[in-house]
């Protein structure tokens, strides 16, 4: 299994700085090589007899002309322009294989990152070891014991941290999932997340809270002139400020996850349509504060890890509208309504309840289904059954 542990770091000034000039190099290799990238296929395009662009000859390329060219590249550890390059040819692959879009250039103090491969760095008790720059403390030591593939030196407002990825045998940092049965979960706005046991997880609504601050700041920064100190640092204020309330979301969401991954071994969710939701001027701002797709993300490896299982319900699944007494289906049930009763067995239904329940009920019979090759999902009818399948986990899941 591939994991990785991200840890701050401690640098001194000229550290600090190394790591700002090795980020702009792999930001100015990623950029070069795909307007290259963009130039040689067009060539190709016009006379196929020239060859295809491939990051392998992008990355000779640039080991020809750097030294003439692009001497400042030198002052830096060699990985990374070509670490840079090696993630736009995946970022092409993923683009042709129809997973991600065409790439885009880098922009100057987002995302700033480079990246070692194994044999450039080292990593002993709370320290690493970067290459043309000597020993940098960590805060914490690495936690995991396996073989060690690469690190990621990235900026996250103005501290910086490593991401260093480990390929394990087993997780065993988790202790495995205690049998308290299935668990159904409705994540929605008000609250972050109602269980089918009627717990209510208030979300700790983070950008809400501080958005008055934020506004202020935003203002601030809008006043200053651009390229002076003063917009310098005003911008790293209000880059402290989001890092802060993604660090409240996270916190939430961790704490949540974890607790759900180690009481239930099996665990019912939506598909929800997220983009769809964010395009919705009203719920847009509410639904971003929640962060659904990073608690999907978070649920799905942690009972991986820790032995349960995870049952996503398909997007159009009526969770809400069906009764969890009957099996009878309501035709409209709009938001606004937050509690109906069931015009057939005269039942009172909170809506968000109601929803973990038949959430909880669809996981079940699912995983039956997976195991006896009955037909999956909850009253769902289907003229052939399906063939019984093993139920079995990725085995390599990457985690960020």
């Amino acid at each position: 299994m591939i994991i990785a542990h991200k840890i701050a770091l401690a640098p001194n000034n000229a550290q600090a700085t190394y790591f700002a000039r090795a980020s702009g190099v792999a930001r100015f290799s990623y950029n070069w090589a795909l307007a290259e990238w963009k130039r040689q296929y067009e060539a190709h395009k016009a006379d196929p007899a020239l060859p295809k662009p491939t990051q392998t000859a992008l990355r000779r390329q640039l080991n020809a002309i750097k030294r003439e060219q692009f001497p400042w590249m030198l002052e830096v550890t060699k990985n990374a322009p070509q670490m840079a390059i090696i993630q736009l040819g995946e970022a092409f692959r993923n683009f042709f294989a129809g997973r991600a879009k065409y790439p885009k250039f880098r922009k100057k103090g987002i995302h700033d990152r480079f990246t070692l491969s194994n044999d450039q760095f080292a990593v002993d008790g709370s320290r690493i070891r970067i290459p043309s720059l000597g020993w940098v403390r960590m805060c914490e030591a690495l936690r995991f014991t396996g073989k060690i593939l690469s690190a990621t030196v990235s900026r996250v407002a103005d501290r910086w941290f490593v991401s260093i990825t480990v390929d394990i045998e087993e997780p065993d940092h988790l202790p495995k999932a205690k049998n308290q049965g299935a668990v159904g979960v409705d994540l929605g706005v008000s609250a972050l997340a109602t269980l089918s046991t009627e717990e209510a997880i208030e979300g700790p609504k983070a950008h809400k809270a501080l958005l008055k601050r934020l506004q202020r700041l935003s203002r601030s920064l809008s006043r200053k002139k651009k390229g002076s100190n003063n917009r310098s640092k005003a911008k790293e204020k209000l880059a402290r400020l989001h890092t802060r309330i993604g660090n409240i979301r996270k916190d939430a969401l961790h704490k949540l996850t974890s607790d759900l991954t180690s009481r239930f071994h099996t665990i019912g969710i939506e598909n929800l349509n997220v983009k769809g939701m964010m395009a919705n001027r009203h719920l847009a701002r509410a639904v971003g504060d929640m962060g659904f797709y990073e608690f999907k993300r978070q649920v799905q490896y942690k009972a991986n890890m820790r032995g349960c299982q995870v049952v996503v319900a398909d997007r159009w699944y009526p969770s809400s509208k069906t009764c969890s007494s009957c099996g009878a289906k309501v035709a409209k049930l709009p938001l606004s309504v937050r509690k109906w009763t069931c015009v057939s067995c005269e039942a009172i239904h909170d809506r968000d309840v109601n929803a973990a329940i038949n959430l909880r009920e669809y996981a079940v019979s699912s995983t039956v289904s997976a195991c006896g090759a009955e037909g999956s999902g909850s009253r769902r009818k289907v003229k052939t059954k399906p063939a019984a399948t093993k139920q079995e986990f990725n085995s390599k899941p990457v985690l960020a």
